[in-house]
């Protein structure tokens, strides 16, 4: 499990002169909640940057996401592992609840600061960094652009087309991606613009995803969070203290076929509209068919408790948690850490509203892959689309004196 420490106020190094800074915070961050945030001390936490696997795989799971994917557009390996060194620096910084290199406002005043500075006097809200690589760094159209092409794991598959997939390009793939977790969602939206910073004319942004209300949870012993159906949803979640079951389904092994992933994790990211409309017009009775579980307590059918142990012969042939169950599936086990989103209207008065789905596995083969096929018949398909796709591989966790990817470029 994750180290948390007590935070680092970013006021440390700014003394009172950061206050005049903090007009104009966006994503709900404002003074109020600021206030709330350092009065508590949890809220404040800082979780350790370095260790033997990255944070934000098991640590627990955080109120708020920002998920970006990378486009890598130079061709010279020497300039994106310079990027990924002065990433690493940039990284152990935010989530200490440090400034950037100078800060916002110590630099030079005739040069742009170091850090753009909309996280002035914010603690670290619990921030975690992610990193993942995509298909498409070690391979592109044929070409073995960075010398990666023989390093690429075998479990970093393309995933396959899955019945009803919609995907837009625009919104799936990526070289690089970058998962940002805390509970501030300006502290995550300040984390990825200094990375996309630091990395122009190294990398571009191709696409990205914020995200709120966490849909599952790495600690069992918490309420299971709700979906934008009204559902908890992922109550088998894998806990972020079961060493065993982390070890088994979630971190990759030496032995298995990549060194260098040895500690690390396969990122499998689904972006999932909902059809918000048609579902509200539903009964309740078919709402937790389709389910299998109760609205109000989240019990399995036929239980009255969440937790209680599901019956799955007592749910409907096509119910969404029979099929995705692991004694559905042969015992494949994934690790959830999914997050609502809205991105307004589509333009004909519908929410583009859904759940943005991540998922942690040692191999997406025998992970994610077997699960969404046998998701194909779910009854819950009705309601919702995945629209938007990526898979990466996440390297271990950062030594101190490496970056993010050492094992990967060594």
């Amino acid at each position: 499990m994750t180290e948390v420490r007590p935070g680092l106020s970013r006021r440390r190094m700014l003394g009172f002169s950061g206050a005049s800074l903090l007009a104009g915070a966006a994503a709900g961050a404002g003074l109020d909640r600021m206030a709330l945030a350092e009065e508590d001390s949890d809220a404040g936490a800082a979780v350790a940057f370095r260790g033997a696997h990255q944070a934000g795989i098991a640590t627990p799971v955080q109120d708020r996401l920002h998920f970006a994917a990378f486009d890598v557009t130079t061709g010279d390996r020497d300039r994106l592992v310079r990027m990924l060194r002065e990433w690493t620096d940039a990284a152990a910084a935010m989530t200490a609840g440090e400034a950037v290199g100078n800060g916002a406002v110590a630099g030079p005043p005739v040069a742009p600061p170091d850090d753009t500075g909309e996280a002035l006097g914010l603690p670290p809200s619990r921030l975690t960094l992610t990193i993942g690589f995509g298909p498409t760094l070690f391979e592109k159209d044929g070409e073995d652009r960075f010398g990666l092409k023989a390093r690429r794991p075998a479990a970093l598959v393309d995933l396959p087309h899955f019945p009803g997939d919609k995907l837009d390009p625009g919104r799936s793939g990526g070289d690089i991606a970058v998962q940002a977790c805390a509970d501030d969602p300006q502290v995550a939206v300040h984390a990825i613009r200094n990375l996309a910073r630091i990395g122009f004319g190294t990398v571009s942004v191709r696409w990205s995803q914020l995200g709120f209300g966490k849909t599952s949870s790495t600690t069992p012993d918490a309420q299971t969070p709700r979906n934008l159906f009204g559902f908890k949803d992922g109550t088998d979640n894998i806990g972020a203290d079961d060493k065993a079951l982390l070890d088994e389904h979630v971190w990759a092994g030496g032995g298995d076929g990549a060194d260098w992933m040895a500690g690390g994790s396969y990122l499998v990211a689904r972006r999932i509209r909902m059809h918000i409309e048609t579902w509200d017009r539903t009964s309740l009775r078919e709402q937790e068919d389709i389910f299998g579980r109760s609205k109000g307590a989240g019990a399995p059918v036929g239980a009255e408790k969440e937790r209680d142990k599901p019956v799955l012969a007592r749910m409907k042939p096509d119910a969404h948690v029979r099929l995705a169950h692991p004694d559905s599936n042969r015992g494949a086990r994934i690790l959830r850490r999914g997050y609502s989103f809205t991105d307004g209207s589509d333009g004909l008065g519908r929410l583009e509203a859904g759940l943005f789905f991540i998922a942690f596995q040692r191999d997406p083969r025998t992970g994610f892959i077997p699960v969404q096929q046998s998701l194909a018949t779910d009854a819950l398909n009705e309601y919702i689309q995945h629209v938007g796709s990526g898979v990466y591989a996440c390297p271990p966790g950062v030594r101190r004196g490496g970056y993010w990817g050492d094992t990967l470029f060594a």
